[in-house]
């Protein structure tokens, strides 16, 4: 059963993501414990019980999805020991859980990560005034031309249809105005704190650069292609370039789908609290299966499918 693994980027944390697997897999409460040793607080406490506000900061929501995501993993691997996992990916803040994954890293040294990634860009976000918004319905050239105009970068090109742009406040509140006459169908400002993946995240890119040049890192055991350049990376240098210039730079999810399944694959797994990127695949090639796996009943549900297979 070969399957590509994907996992989840920031904006898919939920109030009560991991306490059903915690409940009732030993495996997961083990994980989840070290996640709290690790860190020196009780990020389940968060991830069980938020609140949502508290949940949604940067600095926690990244090490929770991190966390969620391989603790699914562990027991996917249990109740379904014939999976090959051919590759890996992860939307923005899922590149690293997608890292952990493939073995690049271990869970305890990928948590230290993403947990001072998360506190370099929630820093950021307090000392910029960013924004972002999601142009649905445009050509990507105009895109590009009005992010040009407006002073914004390109964030993410997450399927056909879906840009997001990110910078100033006021260039992102003027794209917003502009879009229509640049052929877009909407333009939706999204609820975030800051200009994520945009020059305004320089300070957390720089810091980010020093904690992974000390970090423990190997090749990973699996291909883990790359937000920044849409493409697998292997060894520890260029692992360590990708993760940092991912900080300010574009997420290319739509190109990075599109090459894995240009190597012939045809079954993916989104493990996280949402089906968001199963949505973005299927915009992006409606041939291919996605599985997602939020919970307990998904779960059940993957492992019936894909034992059945």
């Amino acid at each position: 059963m070969n399957a590509v693994l994907l996992f989840s980027g920031q904006g898919a944390q939920k109030v009560g993501m991991g306490k059903d697997f915690a409940e009732s897999y030993p495996a997961v409460r083990g994980l989840f414990d070290q996640a709290d040793a690790t860190l020196g607080y009780s990020l389940t406490n968060i991830m069980f019980e938020g609140p949502i506000e508290e949940l949604t900061k940067t600095s926690r929501c990244q090490p929770a999805l991190y966390a969620h995501g391989l603790a699914i993993l562990e027991v996917l691997k249990s109740k379904v020991p014939t999976l090959n996992v051919t590759a890996t990916a992860g939307l923005s803040l899922g590149e690293f859980t997608a890292h952990a994954a493939a073995g690049t890293f271990d869970f305890a040294t990928g948590l230290d990560l993403v947990f001072q990634r998360g506190s370099f860009m929630e820093e950021a976000c307090e000392n910029t005034k960013g924004a972002m918004v999601a142009m649905l319905g445009g050509e990507e050239s105009a895109i590009r031309e009005l992010a040009k105009e407006c002073d914004v970068d390109v964030a993410n090109l997450n399927s056909p249809g879906q840009i997001v742009l990110s910078g100033s406040a006021e260039g992102i509140a003027d794209a917003a105005a502009k879009a229509k006459d640049k052929g877009i169908k909407r333009a939706i400002t999204l609820p975030v704190a800051g200009a994520y993946h945009s020059r305004l995240m320089k300070s957390a890119q720089d810091k980010l650069a020093v904690a992974l040049a000390a970090a423990a890192i190997q090749s990973p055991k699996v291909p883990v292609v790359c937000n920044f350049e849409a493409r697998p990376v292997s060894t520890p240098e260029e692992i360590r370039a990708t993760l940092t210039a991912q900080v300010t730079g574009s997420v290319r999810w739509e190109e990075s789908v599109r090459y894995l399944i240009a190597q012939g694959n045809t079954l993916f797994i989104e493990l996280g609290p949402d089906a968001a990127l199963a949505g973005m695949v299927g915009k992006i090639d409606k041939s291919v299966k996605v599985i997602s796996i939020k919970d307990a009943a998904s779960l059940d549900a993957a492992v019936a499918a894909l034992t059945a297979a």
